[in-house]
Formats: C-alpha cells, structure tokens, sequence
C-alpha cells in the first residue's frame, strides 16, 4: 500500500504529509491487529476458531470500507485501525485452524501453501498500485483499496463453508460433530473409518488429559510451557526484525535510493512481488522433508548475504548500483519467502498443547504485529538518518535468528500435535498416557517411545480398553453401538450434503447435556 501512498493524488488529497506521517499511516494498522491478536486467543477457544475467522473478515470489511471512502486523515486511520483488528484476529487463528485440520505429514507443506496465498495477495497489490497509478484522479488510490473490501468479503463467505477444528469440537465435548469432522478430514467422510476413529481417541485422550492440568490461566502457561512459548514468540518476532516489511512495505523508497524513480520504483517492486510469490513454492515439497531447522538456517544464512550487499551496494554508489540493488532485493525476498516468511507462522500452533494453543498463538502473533509496527514506524525514518547502514541492522538480526535456531529450536516436522510434550519433556499431565507408559518400555524393546510414530503397531492395538481404566475415549455410540445415532450419521453425503450441513450446522435435537442449544451437542463426558 505504500506504493500509492506516494502517488500525486493521494499527497495532494492528504496535504502532502511527511515520512513520519505516511510510516504512522502505514504502521497503525499493527496497533489494531496487536490489540486483536491478544484478545482473540479466549475468543476462539470460547465461540470456535470457524466463528471467529467469519467475525474477523466482517471486521477486515468495515475497515477496508472506511478507507476506501475516507475524507481525511482521522477517518483513514480509524479505518486502517479497525482493519487491523480484523487482520489481527484473522492472523492468529487462522494459522491455529490450520494446523488442527492438518495431518502430521503434510502439515507444514499446507501451512506453506497458505503463506503462498497470502503472498500472491501482496503481489497482486503491488500490481495493482502500478496499473492504478495510470488513473488521473483520486481513484488512483481509493481503488486498491476497495479491492481489499472484497478479498473480505470472500474470506468470511468462505467460512461459512469450511468445518470446525476437530480438536476445538472434541476440547468443548461436542463429540458428534468431532467424529463426523474428523471422518471427513482423514476417513473420507466414513464414521466406521479405522483411522478416524483412531484419531478421535488420540484426540480426546489428550484433551481429557490435559483437562487434569487445572486452570488453563496465561500465569499457568508461562509456568509450564515457558520454553515454547518463546520459541512462539521470538520465531514471529525475528521474522520481522530480519527486515522484510522495509521491503514489502517501503519497496519503493529502497529501489528509489539505489536510483530507481516514481513509477519505475513501483514496476521494479511489482517485479520483486512476483520473484518472492514464486519463492514460497519450495518449501511445499521441502518443509516436510528436509525439516524445520534446515529451512531457517539456510535462509538465515541467505538474507544476511543479502542484505549486506544491498547495504554496500548504496553506498559505493557506482553506475550499477540499481541493478545491483533490485538483484539483491530479490534474492533476499526469495530467502525470505522460502524460510522466515511460512514457517514461523506454522511453528507457533504445532509446538503449543491444545490447552493453551489460541492463547499461546495469540500471545506469538501479538509479537508480531509490536515489532511489525516498530519497524512500519522507524523505517522511513531511520532511512533518512542513517541510508545504507540499515540493512546491516537487519543483517545483524538476521545472524541473532541463525543462532537462537541452531541451539533452540527442535524439529517438528512429521510429529504429530499431541506428541509435542514428548518432544519438549514437559508434560505435566495428572496420569502417565500410553505414550509415556511406552517409553519406558521400550527401553527393554526395540519398539517407537511413541506409539503414534510406531509404523509397526498392529491398527487397534492402542485402544480405550488399554489406556487408562475408566477412562471413555470411544467415539460416541449410537442405537446400534457403532457410532451416532442414525439420524446424525452421514453415509458418503458428498460435497454438495457436506457443505450444506457445515453452513447449517444446527440441526434437530442439538439440545446439550447440559440444556443449552447450539451448533453442536454436547455429549456430557465428565473430566474425571
């Protein structure tokens, strides 16, 4: 969007504001979605991450709207706040949604593929500035804007057709609905299925189990999963000290410093748009095999290259300087788009227990957006105080990520999300699980520690009769014992019954347990 903010138009309309001014318009978005990504942590565990996704793209809509209509500078700042909370919602639950619908061996190729998404949107923005910049009037920049009300639009139409998260289902006993998601996601919509069925008792003894915790309180998350959480915490953080948004955000102002002017500083952004759109394809095939470290080292590794040659580059200030810098620029984009860019998105929701996995997250994406916001606000700035000498801070954090990543972070890739405590040995749960009962035997075998990942372990041979006594892991039972009532089972509906059922979800006899009504029965399982 800082494309256009620096078109004739816009300046003249908003009376030629200063640097400062245009980095606190640009960087006031991230004070919305810094105040959401706190709050929206309790609101998705309280009314579901499928509600929470629509409210927040209704919220995206009314920003982009007052923008898009703005009179003065106030009404565009308000607008570029509200659209920050609808950014701010949508940033940390959408990566938890992701990640709960996910199988473990291609969860972080689909998170990938969902930051591959939110590139082509910034692309495409940067293009549409370059061809908008030819309108001569105030449409220039009120068109690009507008669009941003019907991406919106489409987002929150399209959560009226997506599933629940298995796990929030089974987390809030709406067990029903849990087995009917999760035959849809891994039993190709059979409730019979063995392995959707599996995977249901996998769940639910993890949500049952953690229950035993007590209070899911923020004092308590930092008390037993302090560990994780800055590994949240500092991957989405570092992901913006590392210096992609002096690139996403003020491409122009960079390209216009190494010699590039007016509207060729956009064409060669729009350029550089494309090349970092087309570097979030790799990691579809390789975050999954070659792991989570590998990548962020590598890119690490790759950006501080970069960015001291950008930073030199500048300043020698020879003849080839601008084509130098825009090379430079997008080998680093690529970098990034291939490394920090996905992966601190998909880290955050797979490390954290179901527990405290939309706090914690809301907790990560909220460093995020403060340093997004630090750094919208002093690059303009620190670009006029010290140029060149920039992009070697950045290099700087650039070699701090390398290192926090080499000797902090594990490996996550193919673990499924309730094997994480084995991972990180630190579960606290009230009673031993059969995974940890395992790993003590097999130090006398030659079996996994953990049974999800034992590719030897006979199907059925983890079940509720071996677990813990008394315990009720089952799916639910219907009139003939085998799964929900006959009225609640879907027979291979398809995807037209399918899509129907998820965007009416209330159905006859949804009344609860307990009395209440809603989207979905809940079963009365007892926490103890």
């Amino acid at each position: 969007m800082f494309s256009f903010y620096r078109g004739p138009y816009f300046k003249d309309y908003f009376n030629q504001p200063t640097r400062a001014e245009i980095g606190t318009m640009v960087a006031i978005l991230e004070i919305g979605a810094l105040i959401a990504s706190l709050s929206v942590g309790r609101i998705g565990d309280m009314i579901g991450r499928r509600r929470t996704i629509l409210y927040g793209s209704c919220v995206f809509f009314v920003g982009g709207a007052l923008q898009t209509f703005a009179n003065g500078m106030p009404m565009m700042i308000m607008g570029r706040i509200i659209a920050g909370l609808g950014v701010g919602a949508l940033s940390t639950i959408v990566p938890v949604y992701q990640s709960e619908i996910s199988p473990p061996h291609n969860r972080g190729k689909l998170a990938c593929i969902e930051f591959t998404g939110n590139v082509s949107g910034y692309a495409a923005s940067v293009w549409v500035d370059y061809f908008c910049s030819y309108i001569p009037s105030d449409y220039a920049w009120r068109v690009p804007l507008l669009l941003q009300c019907f991406m919106g639009l489409l987002l929150g139409l399209g959560s009226l057709i997506i599933c629940e998260s298995p796990r929030w289902l089974l987390d809030n006993d709406h067990d029903e609905e849990g087995i009917v998601v999760i035959a849809n996601l891994y039993g190709g919509g059979d409730i019979h299925n063995d392995k959707a069925r599996q995977e249901y008792r996998e769940i639910k003894m993890n949500v049952l189990l953690q229950r035993q915790e007590g209070e899911r309180t923020y004092y308590e998350m930092f008390r037993k999963y302090y560990k994780r959480l800055f590994i949240a915490m500092s991957a989405q953080a570092l992901a913006q000290l590392n210096g992609i948004n002096v690139i996403s955000y003020y491409a122009p102002l960079v390209f216009e410093s190494a010699g590039w002017v007016g509207r060729n500083a956009i064409l060669m952004t729009g350029f550089n748009g494309i090349t970092y759109l087309l570097s979030t394809i790799p990691p579809w095939y390789l975050v999954d095999k070659w792991g989570r470290r590998k990548i962020l080292l590598s890119g690490a590794i790759a950006m501080i290259i970069s960015l001291s040659a950008i930073s030199y580059f500048i300043f020698i200030d020879i003849r080839a300087t601008p084509v130098l810098t825009v090379l430079f620029v997008m080998i680093y984009n690529a970098s990034f788009g291939a490394s920090w860019g996905p992966i601190p998105w998909l880290y955050p929701p797979e490390i954290l227990p179901l527990s405290i996995r939309a706090k914690g997250a809301s907790l990560s994406t909220a460093a995020n957006w403060l340093f997004n916001y630090i750094v919208g606000e002093m690059t303009p700035i620190l670009q006029e105080w010290i140029k060149w000498r920039l992009y070697l801070v950045h290099a700087f954090f650039c070699a701090v990520s390398f290192v926090l990543v080499y000797f902090l972070y594990p490996e996550t890739a193919n673990v499924r999300l309730e094997d994480m405590d084995q991972l990180f040995g630190d579960a606290t749960t009230a009673m031993p699980t059969p995974a940890q009962h395992a790993e003590v035997e097999s130090l006398m075998s030659a079996r996994s520690p953990v049974p999800s990942l034992d590719i030897r372990r006979a199907p059925g041979q983890f079940s509720a009769d071996n677990a813990i006594p008394g315990l009720d892991i089952n799916p639910p039972q219907g009139q003939d014992g085998k799964g929900p009532p006959e009225d609640e089972t879907p027979k291979r509906e398809g995807l037209g019954g399918w899509i129907s059922r998820m965007a009416n979800p209330g159905r006859k006899n949804s009344r609860g347990a307990n009395g209440e009504t809603g989207s979905y029965r809940r079963l009365g399982q007892n926490d103890d």
